[in-house]
């Protein structure tokens, strides 16, 4: 699809998610399942080993409430974007997730940090900030509406729960924030009026063309019209056959009576 030419929908803004989501069910699954705890796989900041929490982090949870916490706002969030934003839907999805990750390792407290909740606030800084940018209605609407929706979650940029991953969710902030300024380009082509293009010459605007340059109508004069009258006339020659004959007949507009 072109990048400016509006919005398509296709069964991948429905199934990418769905296949996210349902990656960390799997993973959940497989804790309880078979009894191992991968919260050791989680970013643990300041340390090599924990550079691996920025891959796999985001799939563990610790428990089914903070799994389903993340994945309702995860599944909406992802549709959007990818229907929305699908010129740039995996570069936001791929090194926002990724790069939010690194700056947890660098912000984080000496703790395993776990959990989707920064992709989350990944997702809804860049959704917010570049519909808000783009001036563009339909990415503005859905500004507001993921504000409406998760606009609570601004409460939890700060430590306010020490049980809370407070630090990946600013980073995911951040992380979001800074995309939405570095993609510039939106999907939805913004429609200007003929009068906003390059190429406008107001000479060949019909509209103004009934204007002279002060502003004043220009009326222009009515034109001369034909009323025509038609008289059938009927001869019976002697071979019977009928013939009919049609005079036409101008009336003269009043401006030529006076000239006369």
């Amino acid at each position: 699809m072109s990048e400016e030419k509006g919005l398509q929908f296709s069964l991948s803004v429905l199934v990418y998610p769905l296949v996210l989501v349902f990656s960390m069910w799997l993973v959940f699954w497989a804790e309880t399942r078979f009894g191992v705890n991968l919260n050791r796989y989680g970013v643990y900041p300041q340390k090599l080993e924990g550079l691996r929490g920025v891959l796999f982090s985001p799939f563990i949870h610790s428990s089914l409430k903070h799994l389903f916490n993340n994945s309702v706002p995860l599944l909406v969030l992802t549709t959007a974007l990818f229907y929305f934003y699908s010129n740039v839907k995996w570069k936001v999805l791929l090194f926002g997730t990724l790069i939010t990750g690194v700056l947890t390792w660098f912000l984080g407290r000496p703790a395993y940090h776990i959990g989707a909740s920064g992709v989350v606030y990944m997702l809804v800084s860049f959704l917010f900030f570049k519909g808000i940018l783009s001036k563009q209605f339909q990415l503005t609407a859905l500004s507001l509406i993921v504000v409406f929706l998760y606009g609570s979650l601004v409460w939890y940029l700060f430590p306010v729960d020490e049980q809370i991953s407070w630090e990946g969710h600013l980073s995911g902030f951040i992380v979001g924030t800074v995309l939405a300024l570095l993609f510039k380009k939106n999907t939805i082509e913004n429609k200007k009026f003929a009068w906003e293009r390059e190429d406008y010459n107001p000479d060949d605007d019909p509209f103004l063309q009934q204007f002279d340059e002060n502003g004043n109508f220009i009326e222009k004069p009515k034109e001369d019209y034909i009323d025509t009258e038609t008289i059938e006339i009927v001869k019976s020659p002697p071979e019977a056959s009928s013939v009919k004959i049609i005079y036409t007949l101008k009336k003269e507009s009043a401006s030529e009576e006076k000239n006369e």
